[in-house]
């Protein structure tokens, strides 16, 4: 019994050990995948997987000046203000009030949707491939990556594998 068991044992590792090589100017190109290498035999390398080096938390919209939501919204409240009197009839003067009160309103609503769309924080994340390559992608939540987990990047997303 044990002579069968040592016999079944040997042929598995000689079957598993010529599995692994290849010949010589091998190409592959049957049963490629994007993910994976260049699908050659044995090949099994994830080339959007890695490992996360880093986790950067970055306040969201620090590069927009705290002004263009207030620019923006005058803007449009302004256009909307003068067509609003105009379309109702107004005289002249009303309509100069109306695009000065639509201006105003406009940019402190601009400013204040400007200021909830700033709020919170993404997450620089940088992953060392399994190539050796770094690449970083940014989003706004971590769903349980922390320094050293193995991830896959999938659109453009740091997804744990």
């Amino acid at each position: 019994m044990n002579i069968r068991l040592l016999g079944a044992t040997t042929l598995i590792a000689a079957l598993a050990t010529a599995g692994c090589a290849t010949s010589p100017g091998y190409g592959g190109g049957y049963g490629t995948s994007p993910s994976y290498g260049s699908g050659a035999y044995g090949n099994t390398v994830c080339t959007d997987c890695g490992t996360v080096t880093r986790i950067e938390a970055v306040a969201r919209g620090q590069n927009v000046p705290n002004s263009t939501g207030a620019v923006l919204g005058g803007i449009v409240g302004a256009v909307a203000g003068h067509e609003i009197s105009d379309k109702t009839g107004g005289s002249k003067g009303n309509q100069n009030i109306a695009t000065v009160a639509g201006a105003v309103g406009g940019a402190v609503a601009g400013n204040a949707i400007q200021n909830k769309v700033q709020q919170g924080t993404t997450y620089r994340v940088t992953v060392r491939m399994e190539d050796g390559n770094l690449r970083t992608v940014q989003q706004t939540d971590l769903a349980g990556i922390r320094e050293g987990s193995y991830v896959r990047i999938n659109g453009g997303r740091a997804v744990l594998r």
